[in-house]
């Protein structure tokens, strides 16, 4: 309880200084596992992030914990294969949970609270290169970016459940019942772009779960602009 309190209480201060920041969301993606022990506080802050303004927090369930007596429900192996991208993109070979990756650039362990908001306070400040907005009609939505610098990107559109809850019966976490937020259940690149000209396109987005666009260097580098639509 006290480290969640104190999850709180930075997230508090992250609240406070915001309204400073300069356009563009900052991304949240959390690796995180049902069958990590060491993956629940990561998840409770999650469920904070979540709910603020300026940030787009998303939950990527791998499959490498399944091994040791709990297979996670949510995990698919694309989303191990976009951390291991991460991990190479970095010139790395390693690749844990809970690991969160800001704006697709800088990685830290999704459980130390203090070192999770200094990166979403530096990011918030900065602010991304490309204004991106997005608008939905009916069973589809309409997105659109300004220029950026020329360079290879990759538009994605993720879909995500707001909460889900799961008593977990084996393995690490056994005997407990978990929350998470912002469980992603799609994630699909739609659209190449060159940045040499604004962009719109139109995509299907049907059902009620909320629309994440992500635009982001190909090959998992920075992303460079991001909305929502909840």
């Amino acid at each position: 309880m006290r480290a969640f309190l104190a999850v709180l209480s930075v997230l508090g201060l992250f609240q406070t200084t915001q309204a400073t920041a300069q356009n563009g969301p900052v991304v949240v993606e959390l690796f995180t596992s049902q069958g990590c022990s060491s993956c629940p506080p990561a998840d409770a802050m999650l469920h904070e992030l979540a709910a603020r303004d300026g940030v787009i927090a998303l939950a990527l369930h791998v499959d490498y914990w399944d091994y040791i007596g709990w297979k996670d429900i949510f995990a698919t192996p694309e989303y191990t294969a976009r951390q291991h991208a991460y991990a190479q993109a970095a010139n790395s070979r390693r690749v844990y949970t809970p690991q969160m990756i800001i704006n697709g650039q800088d990685d830290v362990v999704g459980s130390r609270p203090m070192q999770v908001m200094d990166l979403l306070q530096a990011h918030q400040s900065k602010g991304t290169p490309v204004n991106v907005d997005m608008t939905r009609n009916g069973n589809r939505v309409r997105i659109t970016a300004g220029q950026a610098d020329r360079g290879d990107y990759v538009v994605q559109l993720v879909r995500y459940t707001p909460q889900e809850t799961v008593s977990i019966r084996r393995g690490e976490n056994a005997g407990r019942e978990l929350s998470y937020a912002h469980v992603v259940n799609s994630w699909e690149v739609i659209h190449r772009w060159d940045g040499a000209r604004a962009l719109t396109i139109d995509a299907p987005a049907s059902g009620s779960d909320p629309v994440v666009v992500i635009i982001q260097h190909a090959r998992n580098g920075p992303i460079v602009g991001a909305a929502e639509l909840r």
